[in-house]
Order: C-alpha cells, then sequence, then structure tokens
C-alpha cells in the first residue's frame, strides 16, 4: 500500500557526507557522555528498598510520588501492581540508613494522607543482585548484537551487513548517550526498549537494502550508476517508511505522553531509537555500502560455463 509515489528519485547519496558526518559528530559525543556522566541506573542495578502498599481505593499515584520525593531519599519510582489498589514505590539506597528506616518514613508520610493504607511488603534489593541485573542485561544485549551480526551476514553480501551492523550500533549508542547526557533513569524497561529498537532499525535496513538489491538486479537499471540506484531504491521505499514508522510513533507518544513514569523511560528509548533507526538506514548505512564499494557484479552471481562432452 502506497500513500503516495515519488516520481523523481530524491538524491540521498549527494547527501552522504553530509549525514554520515553528522552521525559521526553525534556517535563521538553520546560516547564521551557514557564515559564521562555515566547511566544513572535505576533501584534494579543499583540496589534499594522495595515497598508494596495497599490501597482500600484507587491510589493516586501522582499524590504517592510527591509525598515520597519529599523526604528527598533519591529519584523513587512509584507505579501500579497489579491493580490501581496495589502500588510498588522503589527507594535508592541511602548511607546510614536501613530498610526499616526508610519504609517507616514512607509509611507515615502516607498514613497522614490515609489512615488505611497497608504496608504489605518490603524488600531489600542489595548490590550483589544489582550487579547481577547489569551483567545479565549486558549479556543479553551482547547476545542480541551477535544474533544480528550473523543474521546480516547470512542475508547480504558483506558490504551491506557491515554497513547495516554500523548503523545499528549507531542508534544503540546514540539512545545511551542520551540518557547519559540527560541523566534520565535507566533501568530494565529501558533496557526492553533498546533491545526493541535494535530489532526495528534492522528490519528498516533489510527493507531498504533488499530494495537495492533488486535494483541491482532489474534489467532497466543497466548503466545507471550505483549512487542513483540506492537514490531510486530508497525513494520507492519512502511510502511504506511513512506509513510504518508515523504508525509506530504515535504509540510510542501515546505511551510517552499518557503511560505515566513507569513507562516513560521505556518509551523515550523507542522514540529516540525509531528517529535515529530510520535516519540511520537511509542516511547512514546506504552512504557506507556506497563507500565500500557496492557494485553491481556483488549482487549477480557469475554464470558458469557448462562444459559440451566430447563425442
Amino acid at each position: 500500500m502506497e500513500l503516495f509515489r515519488i516520481k523523481r528519485d530524491i538524491p540521498f547519496m549527494s547527501y552522504g557526507r553530509l549525514t554520515t558526518t553528522i552521525s559521526l559528530v553525534t556517535f563521538v559525543l553520546a560516547i564521551f557522555f557514557l564515559a564521562t556522566r555515566g547511566l544513572n541506573y535505576s533501584v534494579e542495578f543499583t540496589g534499594g528498598t522495595v515497598l508494596e502498599v495497599q490501597y482500600a481505593q484507587s491510589a493516586n499515584l501522582g499524590q504517592i510520588r510527591d509525598r515520597v520525593d519529599s523526604l528527598k531519599l533519591g529519584e523513587a519510582t512509584v507505579q501500579n501492581l497489579g491493580s490501581s489498589h496495589d502500588v510498588m514505590i522503589r527507594l535508592p539506597n541511602k548511607p546510614g540508613t536501613s530498610s526499616a528506616q526508610l519504609s517507616d518514613k514512607v509509611m507515615a508520610l502516607l498514613k497522614a494522607d490515609n489512615p488505611q493504607v497497608q504496608l504489605r511488603k518490603v524488600d531489600f534489593v542489595g548490590p550483589s543482585v544489582g550487579e547481577e541485573l547489569v551483567t545479565h542485561g549486558l549479556t543479553a544485549t551482547i547476545l542480541v548484537c551477535l544474533g544480528i551480526m550473523i543474521y546480516l551476514a547470512i542475508r547480504f553480501e558483506w558490504r551491506f551487513a557491515f554497513a547495516a551492523i554500523i548503523a545499528n550500533m549507531h542508534d544503540v549508542v546514540i539512545i545511551l548517550g542520551c540518557f547519559a547526557f540527560f541523566r534520565w533513569e535507566f533501568s530494565l524497561t529501558v533496557l526492553a526498549g533498546v533491545l526493541a529498537v535494535l530489532g526495528y532499525s534492522v528490519n528498516e535496513s533489510v527493507v531498504v537494502f533488499d530494495r537495492i538489491r533488486e535494483n541491482f538486479r532489474k534489467a532497466n537499471m543497466r548503466g545507471r550508476s550505483v549512487a542513483s540506484i540506492i537514490d531510486n531504491a530508497i525513494t520507492a521505499t519512502m511510502s511504506r517508511t511513512v506509513i510504518t514508522h508515523f504508525s509506530t510513533e504515535m504509540m510510542v507518544v501515546s505511551m510517552l505522553l499518557f503511560g505515566g513514569p513507569a513507562l516513560h523511560g521505556f518509551a523515550m528509548a523507542l522514540t529516540i531509537g525509531i528517529i535515529f533507526g530510520i535516519y540511520s538506514s537511509v542516511l547512514v548505512a546506504s552512504p557506507i555500502a556506497l563507500w565500500l564499494g557496492v557494485k553491481r557484479e556483488h549482487m549477480i552471481k557469475p554464470v558458469k560455463s557448462k562444459e559440451e562432452a566430447v563425442v
């Protein structure tokens, strides 16, 4: 399905040097912020206290969050747990204060607003558990990246595969760099968003490169330059790109605006990843493949001449 058809090819490759320069600058800045500022890990990674409380009626998460923030214990997470009556509160570790003392302070404030609130459970997440989550999260990310690399290496000629891998790694680093620069909390839901972006970005690269490969094999494309063939392929996929990404972005922005703090990090990671995923698949991966010297001969296997049997 196409919403529109562009009759003239857009010369994307003529801007390849500019777009890759912009990507290189943002990539270097992202690495710089990661190295200097680091990620602001959530309680799941750093350890802390987790409280589960229950209300007789639907809980007002905004009011609870304001009450918890008034204690100035650090960046706390407040979200529903299963139903609107149950609430989970995550508090970071505070030197010199035990989990029991933290829970007593929080419950005293909550009971001042609603005496019927009940403390159901208090858990302490130790640093060792947080370290284990960091290790498992990194392992999951590395395994996903390796799987994507293997898939691309099998699916495409090595120049396309290398360009797609660079573009996908570019997207992940940009997301992490944004979270490091703005000091947004990096939680397990954000990690899930990063992994989702990897798959999403790969899909976009595959669609563009499949069309480029088809163009190289078309008879009516013979005699055209490699840059013009790539421009034609990207232009032909523009309608599909607009439909797919606009629909996805509508859903993600809805989560970002109305999903509350529990989904904010996940939606933010997806928002950044989708925007840069489109950019990198079109304006980073394709110019890299062009500079690596991809040609029509790389897409078409040479026909082996059959030797005639001698009678």
